[in-house]
């Protein structure tokens, strides 16, 4: 087995323990919940419930209605369950009231039912992946249980009925409403697409569009025919300019004034007079009259000429070279070929302007094509919309007017209500069985809550983690193992406190001789001979422990004294019964001889009892004298111990631990609770004390959850051997 399974072990272990502790008071709780159950199904008047089933289909005369062209949105609500809209309805004021009014239903005091009550007793669920709800009634009348659920799905029914048609109704008013205002649309939407057509002279749009693109590249190729052309006549103006140095115009106006007859003639006048005036000069002087005279023939024709030059070109002919107006034939045909070239030239540009203007114009309503198509398309559009919805609006129309009239709601009764044979309530085994469950739990906690509520040490494991002592011994209890020790009289009683004495062979008497042993082996370096028995509270068996520690090592035949220093509540002459009327407290204030005082109770076995209550007994047992008595009977006696006051009680025991070799611990459990144990063990700590260890007394082996007993599986013996050596040698033995 693994350790996690130990630890589960002991843990179920602790749990039955823990059970068995409280198992009155759980008892009690377990008892009182079964009864409380009996009580309630007896009492419990039966319950019949009768149950039928309604069938959901969709059929709305509402959907898909279109108002003026534009269909009415859908309110999108979050996804749901539209079976859930209609058990509401069935729960609804309405529905429920009008059945309860119709059935006259009333309570146990003969009052009309109210609707939390008929709520109450109503069960409405869905059928899973269904259109079907089940509805069930519950009542301690059967018949009632069924005539109400049959009058109530009869009445959501004819409801249902009567919401469709009125919801046909409201939708035929509503269409015959909007059918003028949806006429009217098409109407003005049919109008705006033929003005819009006109406006923009518009028969095809696509065929248009289509030709303006061919139209668009022939103009393109003739527009860049007619670019080479205008380029090819400018070369060839240009060159001609450069052969006779004149542009154009002067071309032309050479060209016009050598075909002019007066112009030619003058022109061979001046230059006759020119050449004489050139001979006489190089005969005459300026001033000669000759010179003078031609001169001014000069002068007059160059005046006609320039008339002439005038009448032909129309204007002064200051920008004419006079070398230019008589010129050779080459020159007439060159200055031909210029005039016809800049002609050609001008005709060119302005059939290539022509064609630039036409190719703007038509590329301008090529750029407007897209827009215009875009608009009529939203035109027809708002046609076909407007005719769409009419026509919707026309067919809707006569689909609620059949709506309208027809008896069909949306659901249909699948299952009506029968008799219920057998009562629902009270179901006796499963109140009893949750019942018994209940009070299982109730009693369960009962016994963990008052558990961990008892702040006492319960188990020897407890003991030892609280306290952390070595365990030296673990004493039964004898009422639970020895059932012959039974209590009686007052000398019965007695006698059971010895139970070392008075049955030596039982469980009881082994565990104080192995005590005894294992006071021995605690070491082998140092003698206890002289020990001081404690513990943390009162009544947890101290003196007990002593007597018998005492008688078991007596048995043995080491000589032994038991002295009660317990001066506060003395128990030791009741155990033995002794004659003596003197004792500790009158050795050391009296000064009484210890032979008068001690008693010998059984072989090897002497007794010194309390004597007299002294009023401040700590200043006794803190005295040289209690001392110096303490150091003369460990060396008269074999073995010394004291039955010292409870720690929690007095000082007195921590003052003569100082003056022994060890203090011995009684735990008892289920009486010392944990906190008065840690506060001993506090104490001792800070008294710096030598501690042997702890005896667990009155251990009960069924409130344990291990187990240290074994006695009916090993024989105890009878008889118990002395030692063969003499008391002497005994003295010197370490233990």
């Amino acid at each position: 087995m693994t350790h996690l399974e130990d630890s589960d072990a002991i843990d179920l272990k602790q749990y039955g323990l823990v059970f068995k502790r409280r198992f009155f008071p759980a008892a009690i709780v377990f008892c009182a919940a079964i009864g409380a159950t009996a009580a309630i199904t007896f009492l419990q008047k039966p319950t019949y419930q009768a149950q039928g089933e309604l069938l959901f289909k969709k059929n709305n005369v509402t959907t898909n209605v279109t108002v003026v062209g534009k269909e009415v949105p859908e309110i999108h609500s979050p996804p749901t369950n539209p079976l859930d809209t209609e058990v509401a309805i069935v729960r609804s004021v309405a529905t429920s009231e009008g059945v309860m009014q119709a059935l006259d239903l009333r309570d146990e005091e003969g009052q009309p039912l109210k609707r939390k009550d008929f709520l109450r007793r109503l069960s409405i669920s869905t059928l899973k992946d269904t259109d079907v709800l089940q509805i069930s009634f519950k009542s301690n009348d059967p018949q009632e249980a069924v005539d109400v659920v049959n009058r109530l799905m009869q009445f959501y029914q004819e409801n249902d009925i009567q919401t469709n048609r009125a919801q046909a109704a409201a939708v035929r008013r509503f269409i015959e409403e909007q059918l003028p205002k949806s006429e009217f649309t098409v109407q003005e939407a049919e109008a705006n697409l033929r003005v819009f057509k006109e406006n923009n002279r518009i028969v095809a749009l696509d065929q248009e569009a289509s030709a303006t693109v061919t139209l668009l590249g022939g103009l393109e190729g003739e527009i860049t025919q007619a670019k080479v052309a205008l380029n090819s006549a400018n070369t060839r103006v240009a060159a001609l300019r450069s052969q006779t140095g004149i542009d154009s115009q002067q071309a032309i106006a050479l060209s016009a004034l050598s075909q002019s007859e007066g112009v030619q003639k003058a022109i061979a006048e001046l230059q006759a007079i020119e050449n004489r005036l050139e001979l006489e000069r190089s005969r005459f002087l300026d001033e000669a009259p000759i010179i003078i005279d031609l001169e001014t023939k000069q002068a007059r024709l160059r005046g006609v000429l320039e008339r002439r030059i005038i009448e032909v070109l129309g204007n002064s002919p200051g920008a004419i070279a006079p070398g230019n107006l008589q010129m050779g034939q080459l020159q007439l045909d060159l200055m031909q070929q210029l005039v016809n070239s800049e002609v050609d030239r001008l005709v060119v540009n302005s059939q290539l302007n022509e064609l630039l203007n036409e190719y703007a114009i038509h590329k301008q309503r090529a750029n407007a094509l897209p827009r215009l198509q875009e608009s009529q398309r939203d035109l027809e559009r708002q046609v076909e919309v407007a005719q769409s919805t009419y026509q919707t609006l026309l067919t809707r129309l006569q689909e609620v007017r059949i709506a309208e009239e027809q008896n069909i709601g949306n659901v249909r009764v699948i299952q009506a209500a029968v008799f219920p044979e057998r009562p629902i309530a009270p179901q006796k085994k499963i109140n009893f069985g949750l019942g018994g469950v209940v009070g299982i739990f109730l009693a369960v906690v009962t016994a963990l809550v008052l558990d961990a509520k008892d702040t006492r040490i319960k188990t020897v494991r407890e003991a030892r983690e609280y306290l952390g002592y070595t365990l030296l011994g673990i004493i039964p209890n004898f009422e639970k193992i020895d059932k012959g020790l039974s209590y009686g009289k007052d000398g019965e009683r007695v006698k059971a406190k010895l139970p070392v004495k008075d049955a030596p062979r039982s469980l009881i008497s082994e565990s104080y001789r192995m005590l005894y042993a294992n006071l021995k082996f605690l070491g082998s370096d140092r003698q206890v001979r002289v020990i001081a028995v404690t513990s943390a509270i009162p009544k947890e068996g101290k003196s007990t422990v002593s007597a018998n520690l005492a008688l078991a090592i007596a048995q043995l035949g080491f000589r032994v004294l038991l002295v009660d220093a317990d001066m506060r509540h003395p128990s030791q002459q009741a155990f033995w019964d002794t004659p003596k009327t003197v004792g500790l407290s009158n050795i050391i204030v009296e000064q009484v001889d210890p032979h008068e005082a001690i008693a010998e109770v059984m072989p090897h076995l002497f007794v010194l009892t309390a004597g007299s209550l002294p009023p401040n007994p700590l200043a006794l047992l803190n005295s040289r004298r209690m001392a110096a008595l303490i150091e003369d009977c460990a060396q008269t006696y074999d073995f010394v111990i004291l039955d010292t006051p409870p720690l929690s009680a007095a000082a007195d025991a921590r003052i003569l631990s100082a003056m022994t070799d060890g203090m011995l611990i009684v735990v008892q459990p289920q009486l010392v609770d944990a906190a008065s144990a840690i506060a001993a063990k506090e104490l001792l700590a800070q008294s710096g004390q030598n501690v042997l260890g702890m005896v667990i007394n009155s251990v009960s082996p069924d409130n344990e959850p291990d187990s240290y007993f074994y006695a009916k599986e090993y024989p105890m013996g009878v008889d118990y051997p002395s030692p063969t050596s003499s008391n002497s040698r005994l003295k010197g033995m370490k233990l």
